[in-house]
């Protein structure tokens, strides 16, 4: 009885990773294509679109730097995105601590009206942002991009940070009070630093958004002082020609930094999903 136990439970678990492998690989595939054919010539990969490089051409990555003025379009995406996250979480931070440590009148129903722009694609946005834009003056901006890119996230934002300061005990907060502790300190002093974890988990998506974004940025922008990395791909493909191997470094390159920063701050985007999930 017991051997027919362990072999079942030898047999589940090898299932189970072989779903995981299976899946892992689907997931690394794509990117391992990508970083191999970054390597090789458009005659190589016209040939075949796999296989190793005969020749691993490193010049493809300096090729990318100089053609699509990478560097300055680097730049624009680092200021745009760390000031759309910088924006984000700090209208994020005061939102949820009213929604989550204030009551009054109201206050369900506008957490659910700001938290319902989920369920609205990004592109319905367009028109909307591209009028509102336009009759600002701001267009061909990064202050444009900013305003957007921040604003697109706040829905998930709020959503997060509420869930997470709701799981912060109110003992703390009351304590503040007992202490002498102002409107303005409680926030800043007490519940601020509290929701680090929730933050960053709220920051990452934003950054990763903003890092990540094409269409806005194709919308909203009109020349090279003011676009952000994502749109130096398209300069690779003309009417005639598309240096694909080329365009596979660079592609390689803008993903670097939006993976990196999952990377590293992993621990804190799990912990920050999953606060306020129990309760005790």
């Amino acid at each position: 009885m017991k051997s027919e136990q362990n072999f079942g439970t030898r047999l589940l678990t090898i299932v189970k990773w072989f779903i995981l492998l299976f899946f892992l690989l689907v997931a690394l595939l794509p990117l391992v294509w990508l970083f191999i054919n970054s390597f090789r010539s458009n005659l190589e990969l016209q040939i075949s679109s796999f296989g190793w490089p005969q020749k691993w051409l490193f010049s493809n990555y300096i090729k990318a730097m100089e053609m699509a003025s990478l560097p300055r379009l680097f730049l624009n995406s680092v200021i745009t995105s760390a000031s759309a996250v910088a924006l984000n979480i700090i209208v994020a931070a005061m939102a949820g601590f009213i929604l989550s440590r204030e009551f009054f009148k109201g206050r369900d129903t506008i957490y659910t009206v700001l938290t319902a722009g989920v369920l609205v694609p990004i592109i319905a946005f367009m028109v909307p942002y591209f009028s509102l834009i336009s009759r600002s003056g701001i267009y061909n901006t990064l202050f444009a991009l900013i305003l957007v890119y921040a604003s697109v996230n706040i829905p998930v934002s709020i959503f997060l940070v509420t869930s997470f300061m709701r799981s912060i005990p109110k003992e703390l907060e009351e304590a503040a009070i007992i202490d002498g502790c102002s409107f303005t300190q409680r926030f800043t002093k007490i519940i601020f630093p509290l929701t680090q974890s929730g933050l960053v988990t709220a920051g990452t998506f934003c950054f990763i958004y903003s890092w990540n974004d094409f269409i806005m940025a194709m919308l909203l922008t009109s020349s090279i002082e003011s676009r952000t990395i994502q749109l130096g791909i398209k300069f690779f493909s003309s009417q005639f020609i598309t240096d694909y191997t080329t365009m596979f470094a660079a592609i390689i390159l803008t993903i670097i930094p939006s993976v990196g920063a999952y990377m590293f701050l992993h621990n804190k985007i799990i912990s920050g999903l999953t606060a306020g999930a129990v309760k005790g």
